[in-house]
């Protein structure tokens, strides 16, 4: 490993260059301002049929400007940071002024603002170095065409970054964290000609000592590819449904855009009218954690430098919480969330951390274990979701359920059915692991057509 320059890790001088950004834009004339600096560094190399096809590095820091005059608000950024300064605040301000006037703009109150910054084990302070890059993906690879049935590669990637974000606020607000994250994936190719099948496994961690082995990755991708062989297409019918854990989370994913306050105010969501209204079974439990040790999403305080807390989005069945930021919190009449998100050239706006959907009692074996006619789901294709309507149609394939137990492969379906009728029926398993930054065990719908031949 590759420990990267100290000064890597040390944000004061950024965060001394934002707050002296925010100041000269309060000399330019703003009533209100902030700062957003964001530090990057990334490594990755692609890999295929044992030789290196792309190798990238990339370093840097950008600075983002927001002013307020009144409300009317204007973003600049920059690359330039070491320049920016009392001309970059005057173009600012310039540009706030001849801004509509937007009556929700304006920065989070003092009074929500995040003082102490839990210690959230986001920083793997080692980096690989490319070779050792290249020996995962290698060794992914080569684990990957070893599983007897594997005709060839798809590619084997590795990645490796530190990344992370300073904030400073006219009204007091100086923060900053950083994360890195390891990756590394491997697609695998079974069978011949126009039989072929293709399937992959990843692994994406803050700490390099949480990823998943290299042979672990590619043995599973091979495995999957294999079982996917000599699909079959079935007869139109309504089945109950099973997600596979790792498009489970697409669900919960749905859930949280149709609750953004965004959408919730632009009233382009089927759920709009629907808070404090039971929308899941009993027990049913979605919960949003940017706290969570090492997670994907985590970060102590928000785009607004509002302070992180866990937020239950749905408890006990119930729609419980919009997803907001400031802006959205005051256009809907409520309190933000802490969940602004922003880039050095936009203005915040609400998005979730890490979700998740609570694990059920029942293993993924007793969830199956009745299913005379089914359909379990390990792919999912094009976007055919309505977060207007609710109504659902994607691209599917995965395997028939015969008697409770999986048997064929089957491809070239689409299921269907209303988000209404998904949630309601959604019953999940015990088997939940936090791999990705949205999460969710294997979870069974009833009832949503299966269209095929």
């Amino acid at each position: 490993m590759l420990a990267p320059a100290a000064s890597l890790f040390d944000q004061t001088a950024l965060t001394d260059r934002a707050e002296r950004l925010v100041k000269a834009a309060l000399a330019a004339g703003a009533d209100a301002a902030d700062a957003v600096a964001v530090r990057s560094l990334s490594l990755s190399l692609e890999l295929r049929d044992g030789n290196v096809e792309e190798s990238e590095s990339a370093e840097g820091d950008d600075l983002g400007l927001r002013v307020l005059v009144g409300r009317r608000q204007a973003v600049v950024s920059t690359n330039d940071v070491a320049n920016a300064g009392a001309e970059l605040a005057q173009r600012a301000v310039a540009m706030a002024k001849a801004a509509p006037e937007d009556k929700y703009a304006g920065l989070a109150d003092a009074s929500l603002l995040a003082h102490s910054f839990p210690d959230l084990d986001l920083i793997d302070r080692a980096l690989p170095t490319v070779a050792q890059l290249e020996q995962r993906a290698r060794a992914a690879e080569e684990a990957g065409l070893a599983v007897a049935g594997v005709a060839k590669s798809g590619g084997a990637s590795a990645s490796a970054g530190i990344g992370g974000m300073v904030l400073v606020t006219s009204t007091g607000f100086r923060g900053a964290y950083l994360g890195s994250s390891h990756g590394l994936s491997m697609t695998a190719i079974a069978g011949q000609g126009t039989g072929m099948e293709r399937d992959y496994d990843y692994s994406s961690v803050r700490h390099a000592a949480d990823l998943d082995s290299p042979e672990k990755i590619g043995r599973t991708a091979g495995e999957r590819a294999i079982a996917r062989l000599n699909p079959r297409k079935v007869a139109t019918r309504k089945v109950p449904v099973v997600f596979d854990p790792r498009i489970a989370g697409s669900l919960v994913s749905h859930l949280a855009s149709a609750v953004n306050g965004a959408s919730v105010a632009r009233k382009t969501s089927f759920l709009r009218e629907k808070m404090g209204q039971k929308i899941f079974a009993d027990g049913i439990r979605i919960i949003d954690d940017p706290l969570r040790k090492r997670g994907l999403r985590s970060h102590p305080f928000d785009g607004e430098g509002v302070a992180g807390k866990t937020l239950a989005l749905v408890e006990d069945g119930v729609l419980n919480s919009w997803i907001l930021d400031c802006a959205t919190a005051r256009e809907l009449g409520l309190a933000t969330t802490g969940h602004a998100s922003r880039g050095v050239s936009s203005v915040p706006s609400p998005a979730p951390s890490n979700l998740h959907l609570e694990a059920g009692k029942l293993s993924p074996d007793d969830l199956i274990a009745d299913i005379k006619d089914g359909f379990y789901v390990t792919d999912l294709i094009g976007m055919g979701v309505n977060m207007v309507t609710g109504d659902y149609s994607r691209g599917a394939s995965g395997f028939w359920i015969e008697n409770g137990q999986r048997t064929y492969a089957v491809s070239e379906v689409t299921i269907a059915g209303h988000l209404f009728d998904i949630f309601r029926t959604l019953t999940p398993a015990n088997d939940l692991v936090f791999r990705y930054g949205t999460n969710a065990p294997t979870v069974r719908l009833e009832g949503l057509t299966v269209a095929g031949q």
